[in-house]
């Protein structure tokens, strides 16, 4: 059975706190899509819980910022591993 949105939104929430984990992240292990979980945490998430919604914002920042870091590391360990 399907859970309902609201818990989904906290469960997803949640998970991202913990773990500061990345959207991409957060969608596979709560078995969504990516454009579910952006939707939740930037527009749902809000109007639910507006203290939860700062925490996971400030962390999906920082994800933001980071991820050509993440990308460029993933890439050279991507062309390593082919020699």
């Amino acid at each position: 059975m399907k859970k309902s949105i609201k818990e989904r939104i906290m469960e997803t929430a949640a998970y991202i706190i913990e773990h500061k984990a990345t959207v991409r992240a957060a969608a596979k292990v709560i078995g969504v899509s990516k454009s579910t979980v952006h939707t939740d945490m930037s527009v749902r998430l809000k109007y639910m819980d507006n203290a939860v919604y700062k925490e996971v914002k400030a962390i999906l920042d920082k994800n933001r910022e980071e991820r050509h870091i993440r990308g460029g590391e993933k890439t050279r360990e991507k062309y390593r591993n082919m020699r």
